[in-house]
């Protein structure tokens, strides 16, 4: 690799690690009820767990959104449409349904004959519902929705991945007038997710992800750093006004998770070029499996390890929060060695057929094509 030459798929492999680690802390276990978390909200601990979420968190979903869409973009160009969409239900909505069955299973077991407290569904439609993510969010795995959004996005793909700028730059602007608007029309439960998705299709066509990478650290940093100085200032001022005002917050929030979203894929492109990257990489090929199960131990063995740190609020409680992701990504490395050699087809399937595939792919290289033609992951 040349001095000045971006390392684009090992900064992808490094940019996921980065926002599925950081989508932990959006999730993070902390013991308290809604009423109780509003109340500490000022606290000193209440108000570290915002800014993990807000400013590691937040920006995990545009850029995953924009990379699924980079990803996706020579294969729905090329393959046929019945072929493409086939390996999308297998790595993208089987997964789901998947991980959606065991957290139904677990969680809500636990909590109808345990001791666990957590949503447990009232009828058998409203279980079907969330498995299927159909109305909303799974309120046992609420992430995992962005795999449904994702793969009906994946349904248009070679459509959208097929139309001229033009048209691709009038249904961005509509997705964007959608996010923006909060209209709840159920087709997509998060539009802003097509909104990055399409943004991923015109990055792979125009070669932004080398471009961005190239820019200087200090100039990707610095729309985030001009706009999440008076995002915390409304946070402080105008929280109650915004929660009013939905345009209003989504006209805020979007160019902010766009920034966000510009600044972390600036980070991975540096840490593609540096030791941190290599070891980051190592986690890349559990990174699907901590996106779908991470909320599911945090239901199950968050409460246990609570007992000896206490919950948000108690003194030891920081050291727990700042570490959960690190512990969900022990965890689920385990678990994915365990299902890999005892159960192959399971690690295939909860994976999204990352794991049991024989010897792991180059780093950074998961979610390319192979050399013989045949469609990777999404």
């Amino acid at each position: 690799m040349t001095e000045g030459e971006i390392p684009t798929r090992a900064a992808i492999g490094i940019a996921r690690v980065l926002c599925i680690l950081g989508i932990v802390y959006v999730h993070a276990w902390t013991g308290r009820t809604g009423e109780v978390l509003a109340q500490l909200d000022t606290s000193g601990q209440g108000m570290m767990r915002w800014v993990l979420i807000e400013l590691v968190g937040r920006c995990a979903v545009p850029l995953l959104g924009a990379i699924s869409g980079w990803l996706a973009a020579p294969s729905a160009a090329r393959r046929g449409y019945a072929g493409f969409v086939r390996v999308k239900a297998r790595t993208i909505l089987a997964p789901m349904l998947a991980w959606n069955v065991i957290g139904l299973v677990l969680v809500s077991g636990f909590a109808t004959w345990g001791r666990l407290k957590a949503p447990v569904p009232a009828s058998l439609a409203e279980a079907l519902d969330w498995i299927g993510c159909v109305t909303g969010p799974n309120p046992i795995n609420v992430q995992i929705s962005f795999l449904r959004d994702l793969f009906l996005c994946m349904l248009v793909a070679p459509l959208l991945a097929r139309c001229p700028d033009r048209v691709l730059g009038a249904v961005l602007a509509l997705a964007i007038a959608w996010t923006v608007s909060g209209a709840d029309l159920v087709l997509l439960l998060r539009p802003q997710i097509l909104v990055f998705f399409l943004i991923g299709l015109l990055a792979r066509r125009h070669g932004l992800a080398d471009r961005l990478g190239g820019w200087p650290l200090a100039a990707a940093l610095a729309p985030y750093l001009l706009l999440i100085g008076p995002r915390i200032a409304i946070a402080i001022f105008g929280d109650a006004w915004l929660k009013t005002h939905i345009v209003a917050a989504n006209a805020i929030d979007l160019p902010l998770r766009a920034a966000a979203a510009l600044a972390t894929w600036r980070l991975a492109v540096a840490a593609a070029r540096r030791p941190l990257g290599a070891w980051l990489l190592r986690g890349e090929r559990y990174a699907f499996l901590l996106f779908a199960s991470h909320l599911i131990l945090l239901w199950l063995f968050g409460p246990v390890i609570g007992l000896a740190t206490g919950p948000l609020g108690a003194p030891a409680y920081p050291a727990f929060l700042l570490l959960q992701p690190l512990l969900a990504l022990a965890a689920t490395i385990g678990l994915g060695r365990a299902l890999e050699a005892g159960a192959p087809s399971a690690a295939r399937l909860l994976s999204g057929g990352r794991l049991a595939q024989g010897l792991p792919s180059p780093p950074g290289f998961a979610m390319e094509r192979t050399s013989s033609g045949r469609s990777a992951q999404p």
